[in-house]
């Protein structure tokens, strides 16, 4: 990198857990929108840095190694190499997959700790946590299980509820018992560290702010929704064996700081920093000397930096690593875009390993060990990435996306161009007839046009016939949408478009038929295959981010250089995207078969997959109908038109509203909790609909009779009342 001021990107995806095996919910979540990301961003030329690495402490891990019998080194080393292994033959391109447990982690999270202590935002405070006298130990969060104080759940965590999601104090849980010896634990003072995240409270609501129209809507409302309860003083130390030592560290009392590591959710975001310095270290140890080391990432204003994660992990990448880095008060950048994922559900349900509800991705890795069935499996968890909503993967989907997307549309072109090239031209690509000689210049002429939103560009070319200018009107369309959408991660739509161009690709050969101008016009066949055959380069380029393995193929059969967006540890290179669409292949090169890219899959080899899943079909359908009611059952609902004619207000509540609606032959008082997303001003005169049939029911004492639908996001940061679209009589049927 000879320009340090030059434009880059750094890319982090959050660090898994090494006490456990990869599944596909995980891959869906942080690992490959991040993978097409970058390889997008390399083949644009962009200087690209994607930073990985497992998380090796906490007690995640001493709990994975008590279950197996082994020791804690054991697990990480275990579980690391395994899902390094299965990552790299999924394709994922990072530059580096390090580990927490690298002596440069240590070194980095130890001199943040004692730059922290030193700037006086470390607090040192003895207090109460659950001990178990039969274990003589305090208890972790993880080791200790009780009744939720939020919602009962009965297996509520020590500092979370895994079914309510609440955050508590681990001495608010009801009926504790610990994990380890089953007994009650006693209530012990010890001594913490707490970081002082409210001196940072109003920087961090700046900084959300000011990214709140350009990053996901769920990133910001959970972030603000943590900024309103206010930012609190957080510990940062565990009493724990396993974990990253505080003991040495100059200004700590040695004899309190014993038995002391740092809480893992604190050390392990620093990973990223270390797994970076990794990354130089061991680039300066193979090359010799390097043109920039981390801090030209790390600190560097023209460094974008993009964290990748799981909806599960947003406040500790929007608000507690940002707040770390920026108390560091040493250059450090914030993140730019935190694009987090929803949940990938499994056939309908959640991911669950102890109900074997699960596909780990090294086992499907040994069922389908075929680069085309990697590819298939990234396209298809592509095409239903959780962006904006938890998505569900289906093996049926899996097989539909193979055969009815990847092998009759982009394998269809690929397989019969080459085939025709094959039978037809001495597998070449044809050379072009005197007439079409200027062939290659208009037509890069008109994509350059066209991707300069040119009007001149539809000029008429006298070697381009009107199904060529669509052809490429079509082909810039996609081009540029989908280019669009990888810069704003909207993968889905992304890979939406780029399908359209090998669309666009097959009606191009359809319309032409060149199995008949063969004979009667063969200088028209051999332009026809000559655009078909630039396009098969064009198209190894532009679906490199998401099926490398195939596209590697496809390069190889074309003579050239396979360009999939490889890490290349953060260098420059040719920004070989932006012309991807013109013509880069010489008359007469030589075409070899790259074979059938995507076979099907056949019903028998997906039926197998199914099984394997902790219940069948039948028995989930099963379960589905019994949540079906009868038509018999609907239709006791009556849903009725209303027109709102007063609206206001309930006294010291902030969600209800009383409204007073006319349903034709009367007038009804209802109370709806739509009062955080309508002002009472804005309802009168809308026309509604409401269940008219409910029993009456008191709200903070005031009677309501009936119900207004209304539908609403998950998390309820979004409200929307139905309304009707025209105007219709108060009182008028819903059915």
């Amino acid at each position: 990198m000879k320009n340090k001021e030059e434009e880059r990107y750094l890319v982090t995806s959050a660090l898994p857990y090494a006490n456990g095996y990869i599944h596909l919910g995980h891959c869906a979540g942080a690992y490959l929108p991040a993978d097409i990301f970058v390889r997008f961003l390399r083949l644009n030329g962009i200087p690209t840095l994607w930073i990985c690495g497992s998380d090796e402490h906490g007690v995640a891990i001493t709990i994975a190694a008590e279950k197996e019998g082994v020791s804690p080194n054991e697990i990480i080393d275990k579980y690391h190499y395994a899902n390094k292994d299965a990552f790299d033959k999924f394709g994922m391109s990072f530059d580096i997959f390090s580990r927490t447990s690298h002596p440069l982690h240590y070194e980095t999270a130890r001199e943040f700790f004692k730059d922290f202590l030193e700037k006086g935002f470390l607090v040192e405070r003895e207090e109460e946590q659950f001990f178990d006298p039969v274990a003589n130990m305090f208890l972790p969060d993880r080791y200790v299980e009780g009744v939720c104080p939020n919602c009962g759940y009965n297996q509520a965590r020590g500092d979370q509820c895994d079914n309510c999601g609440a955050y508590y104090n681990q001495l608010d849980l009801i009926s504790p018992k610990s994990l380890i010896t089953g007994q009650k634990p006693i209530v012990k003072k010890t001594t913490h560290w707490f970081f002082r995240f409210d001196l940072f409270q109003d920087f961090m609501e700046n900084y959300i702010e000011s990214h709140s129209k350009q990053w996901k809507e769920n990133v910001v409302q959970q972030s603000r929704s943590w900024l309103r309860q206010g930012m609190k003083e957080r510990a940062i130390t565990r009493d724990l064996t396993w974990g990253i030592s505080i003991e040495g560290i100059e200004g700590i009392n040695p004899e309190i700081a014993k038995g002391k590591v740092m809480y893992v959710w604190f050390e392990a975001v620093l990973g990223y920093i270390s797994a970076t310095k990794h990354l130089i270290q061991e680039l300066k140890n193979k090359e010799g000397n390097i043109e920039f080391n981390w801090e030209d990432w790390w600190k560097n204003p023209k460094t974008h930096y993009i964290a990748f994660i799981g909806k599960d992990n947003i406040v500790f990448h929007t608000l507690l690593f940002p707040t770390l880095l920026y108390a560091r008060n040493d250059g450090f950048i914030l993140p730019e875009n935190v694009p987090a994922n929803e949940f990938l559900n499994l056939e309908g349900q959640k991911f669950s390993k102890s109900r074997n509800w699960t596909i780990d991705l090294k086992d499907f890795l040994q069922d389908f060990p075929e680069d085309s069935s990697v590819d298939a499996l990234r396209y298809a968890l592509g095409c239903n990435l959780p962006e904006t909503k938890d998505s569900d993967f289906s093996w049926k989907d899996f097989q539909l996306r193979n055969n009815s997307e990847l092998a009759a549309i982009f394998g269809n072109f690929v397989n019969r161009t080459v085939q025709f090239l094959i039978k037809n031209f001495e597998s070449k690509i044809p050379k072009l007839p005197e007439k079409y000689k200027s062939l290659p210049e208009d037509w890069n002429e008109l994509i350059k046009k066209l991707q300069d939103n040119n009007d001149a560009a539809l000029k008429t070319f006298r070697t381009l016939n009107k199904n060529e200018i669509e052809l490429a009107k079509g082909l810039v369309k996609s081009y540029k949408n989908a280019t669009d959408n990888f810069m704003n991660f909207r993968f889905r739509d992304g890979i939406s478009e780029l399908m359209n161009l090998a669309r666009f690709a097959n009606k191009y050969f359809n319309d032409e038929e060149p199995w008949k101008t063969l004979k009667n016009e063969p200088e028209e066949c051999s332009k026809t295959l000559f655009i078909c055959s630039q396009l098969l380069y064009s198209f190894a380029i532009l679906f490199s981010p998401i099926i490398p393995f195939s596209t590697k193929k496809l390069f190889t059969s074309l003579g050239k250089q396979p360009l999939t967006g490889e890490p290349n540890f953060g260098k420059s290179s040719i920004n070989i995207w932006k012309d991807s669409l013109l013509f880069n292949l010489n008359e007469e090169t030589k075409i070899n078969n790259p074979g059938i890219l995507f076979p099907n899959f056949e019903d028998k080899k997906i039926q197998e997959q199914i099984e394997k899943l902790g219940k069948s079909p039948e028995e989930i359908e099963k379960e589905r109908k019994k949540n079906l009611i009868t038509y018999e059952e609907f239709s006791k609902v009556q849903l009725k038109t209303a027109k709102i004619l007063e609206a206001s207000k309930v006294p010291k509540s902030k969600k209800l509203i009383k409204l007073i609606i006319d349903l034709g032959n009367e007038k009804r008082q209802i109370v709806a909790g739509i009062g955080e997303h309508y002002k009472p001003e804005e309802l009168i005169g809308k026309t509604i609909v409401v269940v008219a049939n409910l029993e009456p029911a008191k709200l903070m004492g005031i009677e309501s009779n009936g119900m207004l639908l209304a539908a609403s996001t998950e998390d309820g940061s979004k409200l929307t009342i139905v309304t009707t679209l025209t105007e219709i009589e108060p009182g008028s049927r819903v059915k």
